[in-house]
């Protein structure tokens, strides 16, 4: 069973709010009748064994963890719609709990490694720094990358981070993993050419044809995934919407 829930988050974001929109905005994409429910290997989402758990507008920070522990009871892989990327530290110490042998694939183009950011640990700079410092997580490959800067490299080197940037990125050093894999989509990892839907423009980045070939040919056992930074205020023409929905089908269907 894959579980999907949406986290209405966006307290944690540094710059501009609006990614707690995001989870309704996808949901009403992929339910368009501008497409449908197939992936592009043939194999519809309405196949697969899913439950869906609706979105969950979040007050408190720590409600995240809670309310995903909650819901990998019945379920043994889930999907999240965020929702700010400072979600990803909780969703992970949850799934850490019924896998404590995790590699972590993280598509962005900002490390996300700050020890702090403005003064918030716990800021949507730093929850991989936060997941490394936990031992959450026994390898973290960060691809796309374009920001990084000496702090972060530091962090990199601290930890053993992977990280192969995006001037350096070829479909062939996409590595296999031998634990069970979680990605991390950020919405800011693509060019904002195809996803303008965002908070932080970082130009240089993937094309929506990348980020397919990436999902589609991950080697290893995929159980869980959030899709994130998706700031509907920024969008255009629900351009970002329907692309994070496409996203979601194929990473369903490679979890299935």
């Amino acid at each position: 069973m894959i579980k999907i829930q949406g986290i209405c988050y966006d307290g944690k974001s540094s710059y501009e709010k609006g990614a707690a929109l995001a989870p309704q905005a996808i949901r009403k994409a992929l339910n368009s009748s501008s497409t449908n429910l197939y992936a592009e290997n043939g194999i519809a989402i309405a196949e697969l064994e899913l439950s869906d758990a609706g979105d969950f507008t979040i007050q408190n920070y720590l409600e995240i963890q809670d309310i995903t522990v909650r819901h990998l009871i019945d379920a043994s892989r889930i999907l999240t719609l965020g929702g700010d990327h400072s979600i990803t530290f909780p969703l992970v110490k949850a799934i850490h709990t019924r896998f404590p042998k995790l590699d972590i694939l993280h598509i962005d183009a900002h490390a996300d490694l700050y020890d702090e950011f403005e003064g918030d640990p716990y800021s949507h700079a730093c929850p991989f720094a936060r997941i490394l410092e936990a031992g959450l997580v026994s390898r973290l490959v960060q691809i796309g990358i374009r920001t990084l800067n000496l702090e972060q490299r530091e962090q990199a080197r601290k930890y053993d981070v992977e990280i192969i940037e995006m001037k350096d990125w070829d479909i062939s050093l996409l590595p296999e993993f031998q634990n069970p894999v979680y990605i991390s989509l950020d919405m800011d990892a693509f060019d904002p050419a195809f996803a303008p839907g965002i908070s932080h423009y970082e130009p240089g980045g993937f094309t929506a044809r990348q980020v397919l070939e990436i999902v589609q040919g991950i080697k290893g056992q995929i159980i869980g995934a959030d899709i994130v930074e998706y700031n509907p205020k920024k969008d255009h023409h629900e351009m970002t919407a329907f692309l994070a929905a496409k996203m979601m089908k194929e990473i369903l269907v490679r979890m299935s």
